[in-house]
C-alpha cells in the first residue's frame, strides 16, 4: 500500500499519527485577485475558492475607521491616534463619562488620475472612531492636543473611592 506522505511527515520526517488534520495536499488553495480600487480592498475568498466576495462585516459607505492606542496612567486614560493631514479645527471630538467619539476628514489636496498611481494605500475621506472607556472620566477636565500629526486626548479618571464631607448650613 503506497500512501502519499502528509505535509507534516515530509516536514518532520516522522510517520503519520493516523489523523488527516495535517494533510494540505488534498484541497486546492483558495485564491483571490488583487484589488483594483479602494472599493475592492476588503475581499475574501468564498467557499468554492473561485470568486472573491465582500466581507460581511465591511463598513457601509466610504467612511474609514481611525486606529487608536488607549492606555492608562496613574490618574488618566490616554488616547493617541494619527491624524496627519487633518487640521485640528477639522476634528470633532465628543466626550461623555464612558465614551469618546472622534470624527474628521482627510481630503486630497490635488486630483491625480487613477491610471497614474503605481500604489495607492493612503486613506482619503471621512473617518470616525467610537471608544468605550473602561472607567468613568471627568469630562470637564479632559484635554486634547495635536502635534506632528499625533492627536493625544487626556481623560482624567474619576476616583469613585474619593469621599468628601459636606457641612450642613443652617438657615
Amino acid at each position: 500500500m503506497n500512501m502519499k506522505r502528509s505535509f507534516f511527515e515530509r516536514l518532520s520526517g516522522n510517520p503519520s499519527t493516523g489523523n488527516d488534520f495535517d494533510s494540505f495536499d488534498d484541497e486546492p488553495l483558495p485564491t483571490a485577485t488583487l484589488p483594483r480600487n479602494k472599493k475592492d480592498v476588503r475581499m475574501r475568498v468564498n467557499n468554492t475558492g473561485n470568486r472573491p466576495e465582500p466581507f460581511s462585516n465591511a463598513p457601509s459607505g466610504d467612511e474609514g475607521q481611525l486606529p487608536v492606542d488607549v492606555h492608562q496612567t496613574q490618574s488618566d486614560i490616554v488616547i493617541r491616534t494619527f491624524v496627519a493631514g487633518v487640521r485640528p479645527d477639522e476634528l470633532n471630538i465628543s466626550i461623555n463619562r464612558d465614551m469618546v467619539e472622534i470624527e474628521g476628514a482627510r481630503m486630497e489636496r490635488e486630483q491625480i488620475a487613477d491610471s497614474d498611481y503605481f500604489t495607492r494605500e493612503l486613506f482619503w475621506g471621512s473617518f470616525s472612531r467610537t471608544i468605550l472607556l473602561p472607567q468613568e472620566i471627568d469630562v470637564d477636565a479632559s484635554s486634547a492636543s495635536a502635534k506632528d500629526g499625533l492627536l493625544t486626548i487626556i481623560l482624567p479618571r474619576l476616583d469613585k473611592t474619593k469621599q468628601t464631607k459636606l457641612r450642613v448650613k443652617a438657615g
